[in-house]
């Protein structure tokens, strides 16, 4: 079974104020194997984003080295790790930050085209994970046409439209009430397991993470088995 991510002696830390260093990460070691989903939890400002940024190359850490799909990052062009990360790696956050002016499809379309996908190809993709997660009737509304957790789930099909190997999602159902944080994760678990993604998933929910393949805890900067 091939790694997906690999996280090697992973360390960050911050200044706060003149002299005071405030560590995050302290040698994180982390491997996701090919179709595994980890669930991750944390209490706030644990370190749970920056380790999410570290792992899908938004961050770089102070030291440790990051690994996707078996390519090593250190030392790698700005312009390398770019283009790892919009072929390879895949974004949800809490919030959805959708194109407010485009519709869901378009919403889809857009990264897809950015990566030299053709547009009819794009469109086409983007319409079948629309229908896959339950939105054939909305592919042509706008964000402001739409409920939360129908926004939430055009930001799945986005971060899944350049079919990358890794999905890592920030509190990806935090936005939305119980039941529909519950509907609206179903949701995607059910596109991740179909398309046999990677992931790692930040969640407060105990409930949700149980439906991982194993879940960890970010605790004073190391993790730990939950």
């Amino acid at each position: 079974m091939s790694d997906v991510l690999t996280l090697k002696g992973i360390s960050k830390s911050y200044h706060s104020g003149i002299s005071t260093e405030i560590t995050v990460l302290s040698g994180i070691d982390l491997t996701i194997n090919a179709g595994e989903v980890v669930g991750l939890i944390a209490p706030s400002g644990a370190g749970k984003s920056t380790l999410l940024h570290i792992a899908g190359l938004l961050d770089m850490p102070d030291s440790g080295t990051v690994a996707i799909a078996g390519t090593d990052q250190t030392g790698k062009s700005d312009r390398r790790r770019t283009r790892t990360r919009r072929q390879d790696v895949g974004f949800i956050y809490q919030f959805h930050h959708l194109l407010q002016e485009f519709s869901a499809q378009e919403n889809v379309v857009l990264p897809q085209l950015a990566n030299g996908v053709p547009k009819v190809q794009a469109y086409e993709y983007a319409q079948s994970l629309l229908v896959k997660i339950g939105l054939k009737d909305r592919i042509t509304h706008r964000p402001s046409e739409l409920s939360g957790g129908e926004q939430q789930r055009v930001a799945f099909c986005r971060a899944l439209a350049n079919k990358p190997k890794l999905l890592l999602a920030d509190e990806p159902t935090g936005n939305l009430d119980p039941a529909t944080s519950d509907t609206v994760f179903d949701a995607l678990m059910e596109l991740v397991r179909e398309t046999g993604l990677s992931a790692l998933i930040a969640t407060h929910n105990l409930e949700l993470a149980k439906q991982m393949d194993r879940v960890l805890r970010l605790e004073n900067g190391v993790l730990v088995d939950a």
